[in-house]
């Protein structure tokens, strides 16, 4: 192929691209791109810009493996190590890639294979109690329950939008403790003092891309606003929690085998609802490392 039959080739596979929006503030179905296939240079920019500008991108039928899994990964940018140790392979995967995390309640020997097996999980930022909360997770689903594990995407960037003015300012230069404890789907506040990894961030994150702020603070992993009583920090904590998962801005997702999912950690929070614990669920999930102290 010539290099301007080459150019083409990639300024059509950009033009067949269609975005969707799914929801008014989080959310983009991306239609017209098989993701079996090499993502041309054009088709991957306009990919991240609308990840930029939507938080969620969705890609649906997707008939991936492992190694387009870790290719599409790339798009977004640096692979993450694994924050949690292999688990054991399900029937039918002769190997797991680095960098590949299964997400199942699939139980073979006894033993669950994966990671976060059952049940709801309530709304949290991944990572956001580590120093460098990763910038990104994909999420590849291979076996989907009938009903339930549906995944909720909340907009921080609309919630703090929304804010009134007064909150806007008590916020500013406010920072949260986030704590997490592994296997934990539920906070627990008597769990805070064995927390496995926690870190402190500011309540309002500003996106080093967009330029824009998003709320930073969630049920599941923040548990105290820096410099507040207790009781004061609790109550704007709540508040603010109830005020960032309001319906408006969240889209739930139910989803399909074969469905890709991308978030912005930086701007998004996502919960899980629960699920039948007797049917398999199995996800291959990818992170995208975060840079050092962004803000």
């Amino acid at each position: 192929m010539s290099m301007m039959s080459a150019i083409d080739a990639t300024t059509a596979a950009a033009h067949a691209l269609r975005f969707r929006p799914l929801s008014k503030h989080i959310g983009c179905a991306v239609e017209g791109i098989d993701l079996r296939d090499e993502v041309p240079p054009a088709a991957a920019k306009a990919i991240y810009r609308a990840w930029l500008d939507h938080a969620v991108l969705l890609f649906r039928d997707q008939d991936l493996t492992q190694e387009d899994l870790i290719r599409v990964t790339g798009i977004f940018g640096e692979f993450a190590p694994l924050g949690r140790p292999k688990h054991t392979l399900p029937s039918g995967f002769s190997k797991l890639l680095p960098n590949i995390m299964l997400i199942s309640n699939i139980r073979e020997n006894g033993q669950t294979i994966g990671a976060l097996p059952d049940g709801e999980m309530m709304f949290h930022h991944d990572t956001i109690h580590r120093d460098e909360p990763h910038k990104a997770t994909l999420l590849y689903s291979v076996e989907i329950p009938t009903h339930g594990g549906d995944t909720l995407f909340a907009s921080g960037t609309a919630a703090y939008d929304a804010l009134e003015p007064a909150m806007k300012r008590k916020l500013d230069g406010r920072r949260a403790v986030n704590f997490y404890v592994y296997n934990s789907v539920k906070r627990d506040d008597k769990q805070a003092v064995d927390a496995t990894s926690q870190a402190v961030h500011p309540a309002v994150r500003t996106h080093e891309e967009t330029g824009r702020k998003a709320l930073y603070v969630n049920r599941l992993m923040s548990v105290r606003i820096e410099g507040m009583e207790e009781a004061e920090s609790e109550a704007l904590l709540n508040a603010l929690f109830d005020h960032s998962e309001r319906a408006e801005f969240v889209y739930t997702h139910v989803w399909r085998k074969g469905d890709l999912i991308v978030w912005d950690n930086r701007c998004s929070s996502h919960a899980r609802t629960d699920f039948p614990s007797d049917q398999r669920r199995l996800l291959l999930r990818t992170t995208v490392k975060g840079t050092c102290r962004p803000y």
